[in-house]
């Protein structure tokens, strides 16, 4: 009976070193680097509309919209990771491991796609609950209008809202709300 083949196990650092020198976003987990593939036109209209509804509404206040291109990492677990779309609320809590990676997420938006929906929602989600200043994660469809979101109770649960067409998505913890017919929209293919 063959041996399981080996996984390689990187360090923080190492995974670091690769993504100084790489052109191509990766996220790390369990000591595995993986490589995240490009998304659709759709995927992509859909992020900025959400970022720019977010930039809008949390304007003047203390709270700020990042896009994809800040890394997040979850202190409790290790997993570092490019949502699409980040809210951080006061000063930026640096990695001790990174200082271009942050800690104290408010927000988090990932949108969806058919190959990457069962681990946003599922193992990913696990870790970013260990993130004591995550209040929300937003779910955001390409194929729909539909939105869920996922928010932390007093007492630490989470509970999930689906929201469709013609309703306004509440960002309590942030102050500002999401209209799901705007964002769906702003993202609609060029003719």
């Amino acid at each position: 009976m063959p041996l399981a083949a080996r996984r390689h196990q990187h360090t923080f650092a190492e995974y670091l070193e690769l993504e100084a020198a790489s052109n191509v976003k990766h996220e790390f987990l369990d000591g595995e680097i993986y490589a995240m593939a490009g998304g659709t036109p759709r995927h992509a209209a859909l992020t900025l509309a959400v970022a720019a509804s977010l930039f809008n509404g949390l304007r003047g206040g203390i709270c700020r919209a990042f896009s994809s291109d800040l890394r997040i990492r979850v202190l409790g677990s290790g997993f570092a990771a490019y949502p699409d779309v980040t809210v951080v609320c006061g000063p930026l809590e640096r990695d001790p491991e990174s200082e271009s990676s942050v800690t104290n997420p408010k927000l988090l938006v990932e949108v969806l796609s058919t190959s990457t929906q069962t681990f946003d929602m599922g193992e990913k989600f696990d870790h970013y609950q260990k993130i004591s200043s995550l209040a929300a994660v937003l779910y955001v469809w390409q194929d729909e209008p539909r939105m869920e979101l996922r928010t932390r109770t007093p007492e630490g649960d989470w509970q999930a809202r689906t929201f469709r067409s013609g309703e306004v998505v509440p960002l309590d913890s942030l102050g500002c709300a999401l209209n799901l017919n705007d964002i769906y929209r702003d993202a609609a293919p060029a003719v």
